[in-house]
């Protein structure tokens, strides 16, 4: 059987699989989509990150392919229903840089909250700009709203209460009644009330219509206006042109950023010079640990697909 990985995977994992299958890897291949169809005619498993579009013309160019393997949670860039037209098993990496998102969250909360760490351009120039700087405020204590309440959500709502947050949540998928509240020790809100209410919000839903500019124009303007939004889960889940007005207009406290409706982000976007905003090529889910964990999940997961009698 043979195995295309077309984005980057740890090696560690690409040798195991190497020694049980055909196995290419190439982390450029994504880049070069004429090459790309070629090799998928006679491919049975693809492993990819979210660059990779599995859309109707690579499954029509891989007519033997059984899975494909996700090197990541989010499965927008993956024809899920085209997928299951083929009984083509799709397998993301379900909770393994799960993480890694979360320390992100909480590490770009902080910076936003204190606002402090803009300033080494001008200390560098022989500034001392620690009068303006010395109402950054503390994470203790603040309300953090997580928007969507699976794996991340939840280890983020963890990490938040250790230093001293109160966490509130909004998700539909799970009923106000679940005891997964009680456990976490989370309060659960309508998204309206956390976005409120909450002094840090954090995205964690997957791209789908009903989450498209879900954060718009109208919903910034019911946040607290020191408040800072953090979206590392996809990007069009923010209206970015309404997040820059509001963030040029002192109408938000800050944002940081990990996706983006276009990435890369265009050349002229109107993010650009944004005042209090933190900006990141989407590497929430990606670090040195995070990136062994996802590649030797799907490794494995792949390859007792592809190994399973009948397969």
């Amino acid at each position: 059987m043979k195995i295309l990985i077309t984005e980057f995977m740890d090696e560690a994992a690409v040798a195991s699989l190497a020694k049980q299958f055909e196995t290419h890897h190439d982390a450029t291949l994504v880049d070069r989509r004429a090459e790309l169809l070629t090799r998928l005619k006679d491919v049975d498993a693809l492993i990819v990150r979210n660059r990779t579009q599995v859309n109707a013309e690579i499954l029509a160019a891989a007519p033997k392919l059984k899975v494909v393997g996700r090197l990541g949670v989010g499965l927008d860039n993956i024809d899920m229903p085209g997928c299951k037209a083929r009984k083509v098993e799709v397998i993301p990496a379900s909770g393994a840089n799960a993480l890694a998102v979360a320390e992100y969250v909480i590490a770009t909360a902080m910076m936003l909250l204190r606002g402090a760490y803009f300033s080494t351009a001008a200390v560098t120039a022989g500034q001392w700009p620690r009068g303006p700087l010395s109402n950054g405020r503390e994470i203790a204590d603040k309300v953090l709203g997580i928007v969507g309440f699976g794996d991340i959500g939840r280890i983020v709502a963890r990490l938040a209460q250790g230093l001293g947050m109160r966490v509130v949540a909004s998700d539909p998928m799970i009923a106000a009644s679940a005891p997964v509240w009680r456990e976490a020790g989370v309060a659960c809100l309508s998204l309206d009330e956390l976005l409120a209410q909450s002094d840090v919000i954090t995205l964690h839903v997957p791209l789908v219509a009903e989450t498209r500019n879900m954060i718009d124009a109208a919903r910034l303007a019911t946040m607290k206006t020191d408040a800072v939004l953090i979206n590392s889960a996809r990007g069009g889940i923010v209206d970015e042109v309404a997040l820059a007005v509001a963030l040029r207009s002192g109408q938000l406290g800050g944002a940081a950023l990990d996706v983006f409706h276009d990435e890369p982000l265009k050349t002229g976007s109107m993010l650009a010079d944004c005042p209090n905003l933190l900006l990141t090529p989407h590497i929430a889910g990606v670090s040195a640990e995070a990136n062994i964990r996802v590649s030797s999940m799907i490794a494995d997961r792949v390859a007792a697909y592809l190994s399973t009698p009948g397969t």
